[in-house]
């Protein structure tokens, strides 16, 4: 047990920017924000590496996940006023795994889910870090895992946090799109809630919400192309990526690197998802690592011997940002050597270290799956409907269907 546990005055509130004042709903949610695992969120960035772009997006992962806290108390609320039983210990457990939802992330998580910490997923982590805290607050959590995990008989609370319409993306979108000044993002919220409700124990929208989904589905299109895989973006976390792929190759081949514990034991060992779970002190070392961590090493490995290494590292500090190129169609071979061997001449590189300042990729942007936990709208007849029929936009039908873009990013 937490020595905090019994502090009192837990009833306080946070001045939030896009919703206004939040209440924390109850003492234990409180507590649980206090841990240590949770506090890490404020030293993670929502966004990575947009404020390259948009100096605004410096938000983190902790505003987030109140943001999506405070939806989901006025999700609660909505459907319990409709007529379906949520207990008070169901809220608390819902209410848990939203602020959860998000605590398996690591510092600039895409970047680091390539190389770093490769074998296992975000969620996984999540699902790890909920484990723990539930041995360590007593077993209020358990429901909270499972509504997570969606082993809960009521299917509706898991999808209210992890769905195609779920409180993370409705906050997500608002709070991005506040942060970075992209207006193309702010969707009606307060709407869409309102017309939530449970049919057969799935969350289902009203038909008369049909506007404002299909207003936050392309909102959802809009704002991946603008900030999530805004092309300078891009450039910026392949930059990083590499930069991190370099670090680990040169430290699993003895080289002395500047890292943090944390940083230097990922840097040096290849893990996987049985590894985290065989191993509990795994956790506590992912626990240390933020966006610190990365920063800090960065800086330091600018005056590196290792030139490749070194070069990167100044570029991205000063955000003297690599090129990037989109095309419809894919590069071709013959256009993608003509840059790595112009580089090779340039800057004296072998075939093998060429790699590390030439890229290339597809960007894939699907606003929204039919085949995956889809959108229903419950009809006034009481039937339901998938949102692609139901809708009378034929963009709805469009948006089902991935958008791929490729790049090829190289130094200017």
């Amino acid at each position: 047990m937490r020595p905090y546990l019994n502090r009192n005055n837990k009833k306080k509130i946070f001045n939030d920017p896009v919703y206004g004042f939040i209440s924390i709903p109850d003492a234990f949610i409180f507590d649980l924000i206090e841990h240590p695992y949770m506090q890490r969120l404020r030293r993670i960035m929502q966004l990575g590496m947009s404020h390259l772009v948009y100096p605004g997006a410096l938000h983190t992962r902790f505003h987030h996940v109140l943001g999506a806290m405070h939806l989901m108390t006025l999700a609660i609320s909505t459907i319990r006023r409709k007529g379906h039983e949520i207990t008070e210990d169901e809220e608390r457990a819902v209410l848990i795994a939203i602020l959860l939802h998000d605590i398996g992330h690591g510092p600039f998580s895409h970047a680091l889910e390539y190389d770093i910490v490769s074998g296992v997923s975000h969620e996984a982590i999540s699902g790890f870090f909920i484990e723990r805290l539930s041995k360590e607050f007593g077993n209020d959590l358990d429901h909270a895992l499972q509504i997570f995990e969606n082993t809960y008989p009521k299917p509706f609370l898991h999808q209210l946090v992890s769905s195609q319409l779920d409180m993370d993306r409705l906050d997500y979108l608002n709070r991005d799109s506040f942060y970075t000044g992209v207006s193309e993002g702010i969707i009606g919220s307060d709407r869409l809630i309102e017309m939530l409700n449970v049919k057969d124990g799935h969350l289902v929208l009203e038909e008369k919400g049909i506007y404002s989904i299909e207003k936050f589905i392309v909102a959802r299109r809009l704002m991946y192309w603008q900030v999530y895989l805004h092309k300078t973006v891009v450039a910026a976390e392949f930059m990083l990526i590499h930069i991190l792929r370099r670090a680990k190759f040169l430290a699993k081949k003895g080289e002395t690197l500047f890292a943090s514990p944390a940083l230097n034991f990922f840097l040096t060992h290849d893990l996987t998802h049985e590894d985290f779970k065989n191993d509990s002190s795994l956790l506590d070392l992912f626990a240390d690592l933020d966006d610190y961590d990365i920063l800090g090493a960065i800086k330091v490995w600018q005056k590196h011997p290792d030139k490749i290494l070194a070069s990167l590292s100044q570029k991205l500090v000063n955000r003297d940002l690599f090129k990037i190129e989109i095309s419809k169609v894919p590069f071709t071979k013959e256009r993608i050597q003509k840059e790595k061997e112009h580089l090779m001449n340039a800057l004296d590189l072998t075939k093998e270290e060429v790699e590390f300042f030439v890229y290339t990729d597809v960007l894939s942007n699907k606003a929204y799956n039919q085949n995956k936990q889809n959108i229903n709208i419950l009809l006034k007849n009481g039937s339901t409907i998938d949102l692609s029929d139901a809708s009378d936009n034929l963009n709805i039908s469009a948006l089902a269907s991935p958008v791929e873009k490729y790049f090829l990013c190289y130094p200017i």
